[in-house]
């Protein structure tokens, strides 16, 4: 599946899918790492830069589905009061800096998986065009991995924004930025 084709909502939209994966399985294939270069495009110029993701545990469906109640909820800060208190699970690292994950997600598609994790902090503010500085209410970033049998594939990553349910009661992404980050030549570290 391109990234062209990923629905940038389908980020945090993903988390509540039925799962597909059992806890165990999830955790059978983990410690994984993955290289990808995340890519922005704009009116006003574009970007990459190599980027390393690290997750050493999926959480169980039980774990998913207390996220999501509490996304469900629509009480301001408490998404991210219930993920800064959970484990680091893995890291986003972009140059030198090492961002914890704090959820992590995987659910079989055919012969591959779908892999969305969740920081409690945002990895970069960009705003084409402008300062980038912080907004209130734009405290994680998420990604989404779309990968094939052999863990190489393409994905989505928002670096700085706000998950909510919409009137349909599905969950969304809101991003800081106009420009969607794509992940490009995902790839399995060994």
């Amino acid at each position: 599946m391109s990234t062209h084709n990923i629905s940038r909502h389908l980020l945090a939209a993903i988390v509540v899918a039925a799962p597909l994966l059992t806890a165990a399985s999830a955790s059978a294939q983990v410690p994984v790492t993955f290289s990808a270069t995340a890519s922005v495009k704009g009116p006003t110029g574009s970007g990459s830069r190599p980027i390393t993701i690290r997750i050493d545990k999926f959480v169980s469906d039980t774990d998913r589905d207390a996220v999501i109640a509490i996304i469900k909820a629509r009480k301001p800060g408490e998404t991210l009061k219930a993920l800064t208190g959970k484990p680091d699970i893995g890291y986003v690292q972009v140059g030198d800096k090492r961002t914890p994950i704090k959820f992590a997600y995987a659910r079989s598609t055919g012969d591959g998986r779908l892999i969305t994790f969740v920081t409690a902090q945002p990895l970069a503010f960009l705003e084409p065009g402008a300062a980038a500085k912080p907004k209130e209410g734009f405290d994680l970033a998420l990604g989404l991995l779309v990968l094939n049998g052999q863990d190489t594939g393409e994905g989505e990553l928002s670096p700085a924004a706000k998950v909510r349910v919409d009137e349909k009661g599905a969950v969304v992404t809101e991003e800081y930025g106009a420009e969607v980050v794509r992940l490009v030549k995902i790839a399995p570290v060994k």
